[in-house]
């Protein structure tokens, strides 16, 4: 799978920010007309699942990705990315009540933020190793200060630390996700990743959900409204997103690209339905803050990336210039074929060259028999 690059990449996680927060707009909603949150993970999940079993169906790259995946042999836990997915799902329902919408988001994005960058730091993404630099630290913190800006004016729940603790590690979760999921990707295709998160994150939500009495009770007045069962589809394209971004340019910054994405969107949302706020110029400036923390990191990462180039190239040079050390005689040159017969014609089964009678000698001095 050719990787795609990073400018692209990058561009393609902002539309799946957008797409993230109309996403986030659509289960809410149904999760409220039905009375339980926890239904609008489950549709979101059971619509993403049913893509992509239609995808197996369809598509012979997902099919082929996957036969590569079992190849691969991956470790068992590269596949459990899906998890991050499911309980920042489930978290949002029960924390955004508590703590509201502007504190469980900033907890999210630092959360997220922190696990981009160890998440870089351990190698967990197929772009290997990137380390703590000054540009991607300040890229990090950025992209916390950007949210805090886009969320002033918004609702303020009780500060109840156990929940913003856990508000923090769901951040944690979805960078580990993506970091997970680009692994796959990278060892099949995209399309593999995409579907291996659903496999893993939909029973895990169904388990959340009945656990939470979601299936119990009286029975579910599914409401009108085709949008509000569009949330799977927006799954699918948000995780593929990630999954390209990941691999062409590190979880941290491809988390800062969504979270520029999701201010847009909900800009977008504010200003579209008819019941929103219109324009407010703090999520304006939130937006392209975090798209400058985007540009912040990625000096980082393209300094590390021209160290790392440079340290190849450096050991490359120092295997070369040792090669005469280590005994290996020079290889000797084949002479050329007489003329009018082919180097191929020269050839013996065993491989050695022969050289006709009356054609100049072979390396040994002898004629060729």
């Amino acid at each position: 799978m050719r990787r795609t690059p990073a400018a692209l990449a990058l561009t393609l996680v902002t539309l799946g920010g957008v797409a993230s927060a109309a996403q986030g707009a659509v289960n809410a909603e149904l999760g409220q007309r039905v009375g339980n949150a926890t239904l609008g993970a489950v549709v979101n999940n059971l619509g993403g699942s049913l893509l992509v079993l239609v995808g197996l169906l369809a598509l012979p790259s997902m099919r082929t990705g996957l036969a590569a995946l079992r190849r691969a042999r991956l470790p068992w836990w590269s596949y459990l990315g899906g998890l991050g997915g499911a309980a920042i799902v489930v978290l949002a329902a029960y924390a955004v009540p508590v703590l509201g919408v502007a504190v469980f988001t900033i907890a999210q994005v630092a959360g997220s933020s922190l696990g981009g960058l160890a998440s870089d730091r351990a190698g967990l993404a197929p772009v290997g190793r990137l380390p703590l630099t000054v540009p991607r630290v300040a890229g990090a913190l950025l992209g916390v200060a950007a949210v805090a800006l886009a969320q002033t004016g918004r609702p303020v729940g009780d500060l109840a630390v156990g929940v913003l603790l856990l508000a923090v590690a769901g951040g944690a979760g979805v960078a580990l996700q993506a970091a997970l999921n680009g692994r796959l990707s990278a060892a099949g295709s995209a399309a593999a990743g995409v579907a291996v998160n659903f496999v893993v994150s939909t029973p895990a939500v169904l388990l959340v959900a009945a656990l939470a009495g979601a299936f119990t009770g009286p029975p579910i007045r599914w409401p009108d409204g085709w949008h509000l069962y569009t949330g799977g589809l927006l799954g699918v394209g948000i995780v593929a997103a990630l999954v390209i971004g990941v691999r062409a340019a590190g979880v941290l910054r491809t988390g800062l690209a969504l979270v520029g994405g999701q201010l847009v969107g909900a800009l977008l949302l504010d200003v579209l339905l008819p019941q929103g706020p219109g324009a407010r110029l703090p999520v304006l400036a939130g937006a392209l803050l975090t798209l400058l923390a985007v540009l912040v990191a990625g000096r980082g990462s393209r300094a590390a990336s021209a160290a790392a180039t440079a340290s190849a190239a450096a050991t490359a040079a120092a295997a070369t210039a040792s090669a005469p050390a280590t005994g290996t005689p020079p290889s000797t040159p084949v002479p050329p074929p007489p003329s009018g017969r082919s180097l191929s014609d020269s050839l013996s089964d065993d491989g050695a060259v022969r050289v006709a009678p009356d054609g100049p000698p072979g390396p040994d001095g002898k004629l060729g028999t």
